[in-house]
């Protein structure tokens, strides 16, 4: 038994080795330029024995895609341990914990953003790792400002946590361009001053929420299953159904438009809805202009559970 041991843990020795070779390699060279042959004689090992590792450098890319995330929230932990034991105010500790992701990131950055324009991003084995990574921070930023605003932003998360990352991906793709030469500390006092009135504002007004934690913003694993679909669709209509009774049309209009959208849901309900009467309902309601950017989005919905559908196991 301790000799299988041994071999396994040599063999982790000998993985996290080329991992952390093939990170300074893939950042010095670039994707493109870095080579199997590069890593392996950075590593001081034949080409052969890191296919047996990684039997392709999309996998071995993957490797350590997962690597630089797994100890960044590792880190994270870390801190957030650090940070509660030190007593901070909980709006400090929101701060100090973005402050840690915006310096990682941009250090990092190779591996967390500019990736998005290299092939990999087709590789399946890529797609499930970026599904869970992406799965993890969205996970993380929601507990990030649930703790530090409490029960009060509980209907607002999902939005909360979608303007703080479209906030901080704009800004961090600044600093990795050196366009701005502001310190991620300063960047992480400035986001967290922006979100806190936000937030502020959100707790006065009480709008109502666009994104849901129970949404599909929150379920990103694996593809939303039928019952949110129905769920998101049925949502949607109730908007669609609001919009027809503000139009400036005769009652009558409305009532037959209204009585569309009812039809459309009964159908859209179905297990297999009937495409022909989908269709036949949509263009009766394209046909009055100030619908039609609900009749596009709802297309769009359709078409995406469509795919959805399709590439899902159960239909293989």
């Amino acid at each position: 038994m301790s000799k299988c041991v041994e071999v396994v843990r040599m063999e982790q020795i000998k993985k996290t080795q080329i991992v952390n070779t093939a990170m300074r390699i893939f950042k010095e060279k670039g994707y493109f330029a870095a080579s199997m042959q590069d890593i392996a004689e950075a590593c001081g090992m034949a080409k052969g024995s890191i296919y047996k590792v990684f039997p392709s450098k999309e996998d071995l890319f993957t490797g350590v895609f997962v690597e630089v995330h797994r100890t960044m929230f590792e880190q994270a932990r870390e801190l957030d341990r650090s940070v509660r034991l030190k007593g901070d105010p909980p709006k400090e500790i929101l701060r100090r914990k973005i402050e840690f992701q915006l310096q990682y990131m941009l250090e990092n950055h190779f591996f967390t953003s500019e990736f998005k324009e290299l092939p990999i991003t087709a590789n399946e084995n890529f797609q499930v790792e970026w599904k869970k990574k992406r799965a993890a921070f969205l996970t993380w930023h929601r507990d990030c400002f649930y703790e530090a605003y409490g029960d009060a932003i509980s209907p607002y998360l999902g939005d909360i946590v979608a303007i703080y990352r479209g906030m901080s991906r704009e800004y961090l793709s600044h600093a990795v361009q050196s366009v701005t030469a502001c310190p991620m500390a300063e960047l992480a006092r400035f986001c967290v001053d922006r979100m806190d009135a936000v937030i502020r504002d959100m707790i006065d007004k009480k709008p109502v929420p666009i994104l849901k934690v129970s949404s599909a913003y929150f379920n990103d694993i694996n593809p939303v299953d039928l019952p949110t679909r129905r769920a998101n669709l049925g949502e949607f209509l109730q908007y669609f159904a609001q919009k027809v009774r503000e139009l400036p049309q005769p009652e009558r209009i409305q009532k037959e438009l209204l009585e569309v959208i009812g039809l459309l849901r009964q159908e859209l309900e179905q297990g297999e809805p009937n495409a022909t009467l989908v269709r036949v309902y949509t263009n009766f309601l394209d046909s009055v202009d100030e619908l039609r950017p609900y009749v596009r989005q709802l297309g769009l919905m359709l078409n995406h559970a469509a795919e959805q559908k399709k590439d899902s196991p159960d239909q293989a």
